[in-house]
């Protein structure tokens, strides 16, 4: 939670008075019990958040749940559980781990992230070996929201993912809790229009959903304005089409074909919404929040030190990983003394260094207001100083 530049397991030692060597076997041993604790500080928050949930004006729900994954960059393939990775231009060394976050009330709460194992690490462990769509499922279907905020309607609910999880699997797991979703889909996702699907067999015959906007070129464009939030507000234009079809082993959707108005470059996006009541705009505002979870991940790097982590056991990565993500829920608890809601993440760090350092003060001036504590101390500093 404190200001500092390198988030090092030395730092980290130094602060909680320990050494390194013990430092590093309380991260590798305490691994289940600081992730029950990370688990039981997100439902206190988010528990403590849903008291207060207000009416989003501009977005026919009101929780959210992202998704989106994230790399732990490591510095070689010694350590255990790693793995190169493809990520965008080239490769990457490290871990894998899928986090979700509720977000309401203009709030972040992350809930427990989902590590990837690697075949050879589950065989060490004899685990079975599971894919991370496989694990997200999983995690999504024994994923209890009543435990976090209480009771509520799964109507208000929607899960906001990329294409990397357009899966049907992942798709159908989150409208058996009567929930709904907003995905970015793959341009080769197979699609069919409502006439097609009551006239040929379910198992053939899918377009992907590309070359379904190019074969229906009658469905109209209509232009979609949505401004963009923070201090400099932009305005975007988009042109969008939209119709109503059914998913690949999902069910019946709307879908949207989206690009920028001005900047027809070939970047269009396809998203797809279970909700068949909403409009294409509302759907193109609302996974525009997904990009929360995206800021999210800046800051636990950059502030936080996610990767700065050197453990060789990945017990105590895992621990690592849930004490940053304690930390951040902390620092934005509106606990006395660390800052406002509207505070960034580095003034509010500034304000525990300083908390920390009055602290060392206070106990300074306890010691001398003890009898004999004035020579107690400087017998230490003399003992101190001849070693």
């Amino acid at each position: 939670m404190t200001e500092t530049r390198k988030h090092s397991l030395t730092f980290a030692s130094g602060l909680s008075g320990i050494g390194i060597p013990s430092f590093s076997r309380f991260l590798c041993g305490n691994d289940k019990i600081i992730v029950h604790t990370m688990n039981d500080l997100s439902k206190k928050q988010a528990r403590t958040y849903s008291r207060v949930i207000n009416e989003t004006e501009r977005l026919p729900r009101k929780i959210f749940i992202m998704i989106d994954e994230t790399l732990q960059k490591r510095s070689s393939l010694k350590s255990e559980n790693v793995q190169r990775f493809n990520h965008g231009h080239g490769f990457v060394i490290g871990h894998q781990w899928t986090n979700i976050i509720l977000f309401f009330s203009e709030k972040i709460i992350p809930l427990p992230p989902i590590p990837f194992y690697t075949k050879k690490y589950c065989r060490s462990k004899k685990m079975k070996y599971r894919t991370s769509h496989e694990r997200l499922t999983e995690y999504l279907n024994n994923l209890n929201l009543e435990e976090y905020i209480g009771k509520h309607d799964g109507r208000d609910v929607v899960v906001l993912t990329d294409s990397g999880f357009d899966n049907k699997n992942i798709q159908k797991t989150i409208l058996k809790k009567k929930w709904h979703f907003i995905c970015a889909l793959k341009s080769s996702r197979g699609v069919k229009s409502e006439a097609k699907y009551a006239k040929t067999r379910k198992s053939s015959d899918w377009d992907g959903v590309a070359l379904f906007f190019r074969k229906y070129r009658k469905l109209p464009w209509s232009t979609i304005r949505i401004f963009t939030e923070g201090p400099k507000r932009k305005r975007k234009e988009f042109r969008v089409r939209h119709a109503e079809v059914f998913l690949k082993g999902t069910g019946k959707i709307i879908t949207v074909c989206s690009e920028f108005k001005k900047k027809r470059d070939g970047r269009r996006r396809y998203f797809a919404c279970s909700d068949l009541k909403v409009l294409p705009r509302q759907i193109l505002i609302a996974y525009r929040l997904r990009w929360k979870i995206e800021i999210f991940h800046k800051h636990i790097k950059m502030h936080l030190g996610f990767e700065d982590i050197s453990a060789k056991h990945f017990s105590s990565v895992v621990s690592h990983v849930h004490l940053v993500y304690t930390a951040y829920i902390l620092l934005h608890s509106g606990l006395s003394g660390i800052g406002e809601d509207n505070d960034t993440i580095i003034e509010k760090q500034r304000k525990v260094k300083r908390i920390l350092e009055n602290r060392k003060i206070a106990n300074f001036i306890h010691e001398l207001t003890k009898i004999g504590g004035t020579r107690r101390l400087k017998d230490e500093l003399k003992s101190a100083l001849e070693a």
